[in-house]
Parts: C-alpha cells; sequence; structure tokens
C-alpha cells in the first residue's frame, strides 16, 4: 500500500512540474503562442518602451521589423533545438519564427507564430551549420518514420516558447528607472563649497 501511494505521489509530483502551455492552431492552421496581460495603471507609451527596450537587449536571437503602426511591434527570432545522446548535446536544428507585441493602454498581447524548422548538418569543418534556408512549418505532419523525432522538435520549441514569454513578461512588468536629471552648474574653483 506504501509502495503504490509513494508511485502515485511521484506521477503525480512529475506531472505537476511538467505542465507547460501547449501551441494552439490559429484561425490559418498554423502553430501560435498567444497571451494578453493586463498591467493597471500603466500606459501604452510605457509598455512600447519596455518592449522595445526588450527587442533591442535580444538583439542576438531577435532582428526587430519596421513598426507596423504606433502600437505594433513585429521581429523575426529562432530558436536552436538541441539533441542530447546520454551526457553530449548537440544541435540538431533551429526554429525560426515571427513575435508581435501590440500595446494599449494598460493592457498588451503579444504572439509568436510561423514556425519553421531548418535541420542543421556538419560542413567540413565540423561546424553545424543550416542545411537549407527554406524551413518546414511546424504543424505540418511527417511520415511515420519521422513522427517520434518530429514530436520531439514540437515539445522543445514549446518548452522555449514557454521559456520566452516568461522572460518577456518579467520584462513587461518591471518599471524602467529614468534617473533624475540633474542640473549642470558652472564650476569656480575659487567658490566655498
Amino acid at each position: 500500500m506504501k509502495l503504490l501511494t509513494l508511485v502515485i505521489l511521484l506521477f503525480l509530483t512529475g506531472t505537476g512540474f511538467a505542465q507547460e502551455k501547449p501551441l494552439a492552431t490559429d484561425d490559418r492552421g498554423k502553430l501560435i503562442y498567444y497571451e494578453v496581460v493586463e498591467l493597471k495603471d500603466v500606459s501604452k507609451d510605457s509598455l512600447r518602451v519596455r518592449a522595445s527596450g526588450f527587442l533591442n537587449k535580444s538583439a542576438k536571437s531577435l532582428k526587430p521589423k519596421s513598426a507596423d503602426s504606433d502600437s505594433l511591434m513585429s521581429a523575426t527570432g529562432k530558436l536552436v533545438i538541441n539533441k542530447t545522446a546520454l551526457v553530449l548535446s548537440r544541435p540538431s536544428g533551429e526554429v525560426r519564427y515571427n513575435f508581435y507585441v501590440e500595446t494599449k493602454d494598460g493592457k498588451y498581447r503579444f504572439w509568436l507564430t510561423d514556425f519553421n524548422f531548418i535541420p542543421y548538418q556538419r560542413d567540413r569543418y565540423g561546424n553545424f551549420v543550416p542545411f537549407t534556408t527554406v524551413g518546414m512549418p511546424l504543424e505540418n505532419k511527417p511520415g511515420k518514420l519521422n513522427a517520434a523525432e518530429w514530436a520531439g522538435y514540437v515539445k522543445a520549441t514549446t518548452r522555449e516558447v514557454n521559456l520566452f514569454a516568461e522572460r518577456f513578461k518579467d520584462v513587461m512588468m518591471k518599471k524602467i528607472i529614468v534617473p533624475p536629471v540633474t542640473k549642470v552648474l558652472p564650476v569656480s574653483p575659487g567658490q566655498k563649497w
């Protein structure tokens, strides 16, 4: 009886930690991560500054596009998917995506969509480089031979997208502290201080 209780507790604990928000499909049939977050008493301009700061800080993984309007910002990004066997880990490919942020007074929304997988191969110097420039959409179903590997790519992408969303929400929650402006007075060494 004690062993059965222990097994049930371990199972419930393991499923509690492994819960991730799965990627949904939009009206076009594409995988998407979409979230609306409300922040009371925060202006649209402040949210826009925070979002642009996040885009500028993440310059390695995100490349900002031009803003479509005064409230919508977009960027393209990529996630590297690693394959792990025992102790060794190597990149098996990358997932490219589009990232959008729209701000209003007191709330913002963001979404990641158009996930395309690009496999890696070794070049003649032993580096992992993209095999092709054209990606395969993650929502496509592969054949029976690659189904398990493709499911692993989707699961790894879901995990990385959830981590990305948490980092973005943390940045959007923090207030930007503007240092006070001090007036520069002319200095003369002969004055008493």
